[in-house]
């Protein structure tokens, strides 16, 4: 069988495929937000607000579970098929396939025993969404240099901040359209940018007989480190921690701290506020850290981003609640751009799509506990 290489070592970016990688990013982006938005109507409407606690703990897992799973399956693909497009490609389809289903699910109107398919299709969906979340991520290491990782990332972030800034807008349009066709264009939209990555990264390889070929295009100088799983896996919580209270704790606390002193702003507008000025220093900033070093930029703004947290909580000036803010998106932007870079750089080769899975596993646990508790 002949398998696919990677051509001799570049020394920039490939900026078509990290915009395909940021297209299919945007995507995975989008699609939370609908699911956020309906899951709650749905159980409503399909009487199934008796299991939404249930629902939160099997989201919770599967959101720990899948990633690492499927970073596995990618691993072993590419050393049998020479990539790991593949896994890319199922669970996009997958994905792409539960969204249509829902979609027909909700155009049929079910009757009374055909609605709990919808549950079912519910979990398959987040499960469909985890299989190929890690793997795709994981390929930006094949176009991007290791030292312009954190530049890669600072444009996923702009996208991914600047989406859940306009977030207000997507509900809208997401409540006029309706559920039905909400679903079928996700999944549309997941299908095509999944083939647009698949198709611009296969642009990265070469027929060859050389079986481990699926190699980043930067020279590899940690091949013969042990992964650090554990490591890893806290990378992606200690992540995962802020982001879980900018999104869910920041809006109420904000708009009961600020909101009187700027003329009732809601928490809201606010937290769009933070999100619109970290897509907006995301390139500085990770110039920045690629002159700091990954490991000193993360940890350093992790302690200070929790100083933050807790000053909120105390601080009475106006003024310095502001200057609060502002740092916390600055730091909230430092550990966004250095995260997974600094996560790719502790594994293996061998091990790279799974250490992949272990951080966004590490960084699913702290909602997955918040919107369990918030549930029950």
């Amino acid at each position: 069988m002949e398998a696919l290489s990677i051509p001799q070592e570049r020394n920039s970016i490939q900026w078509k495929q990290l915009w395909s990688l940021a297209a299919l990013y945007g995507s995975i982006v989008i699609g939370w937000i609908a699911y956020q938005n309906y899951q709650p109507k749905l159980l409503e409407k399909f009487e199934f607000t008796d299991f939404s606690f249930a629902l939160m703990v099997f989201q919770g897992i599967i959101l720990v579970v899948t990633p690492p799973i499927a970073g596995r399956l990618g691993d072993r693909y590419r050393f049998i098929k020479g990539h790991r497009i593949p896994i890319i490609t199922a669970g996009m389809s997958f994905a792409a396939m539960v969204f249509m289903a829902v979609a027909f699910t909700l155009f049929s109107n079910p009757g009374e025993i055909f609605k709990w398919v919808l549950p079912i299709l519910i979990v398959f969906w987040l499960i469909a969404m985890s299989i190929f979340t890690s793997p795709a991520l994981s390929t930006l290491e094949l176009f991007t240099p290791v030292d312009k990782l954190p530049r890669a990332m600072a444009i996923l972030t702009i996208v991914a901040n600047l989406i859940y800034a306009i977030e207000p807008i997507i509900v809208d349009i997401i409540d006029y359209i309706g559920a039905p066709l909400t679903f079928f264009a996700g999944g549309t939209v997941v299908f095509i940018s999944g083939y647009a990555l698949k198709k611009n990264s296969l642009t990265l390889f070469k027929l060859s007989d050389n079986k481990e070929n699926d190699r980043p295009i930067a020279a590899i100088t940690l091949d013969t480190q042990k992964s650090r799983f554990v490591y890893i896996f806290f990378l992606g919580l200690a992540l995962g921690l802020p982001t879980t209270i900018m999104f869910n704790i920041f809006p109420d606390l904000l708009s009961a701290r600020l909101g009187d002193a700027l003329s009732g702003m809601s928490g809201k507008v606010m937290l769009v506020n933070i999100l619109v000025l970290s897509a907006l220093i995301s390139l500085p900033v990770s110039g920045l850290v690629n002159r700091i070093g990954l490991q000193r930029s993360f940890w350093g703004s992790f302690v200070l981003i929790m100083i933050c947290v807790m000053s909120i909580f105390f601080v009475q000036s106006t003024g310095i609640l502001l200057v609060i803010c502002l740092a916390f998106a600055f730091m909230f932007t430092s550990i966004s751009v250095s995260s997974l870079p600094l996560a790719m750089s502790l594994s293996n080769y061998y091990d790279k799509v799974f250490c992949v899975g272990v951080f966004f596993s590490g960084a699913a646990v702290p909602s997955g506990i918040l919107e369990a508790i918030q549930a029950f």
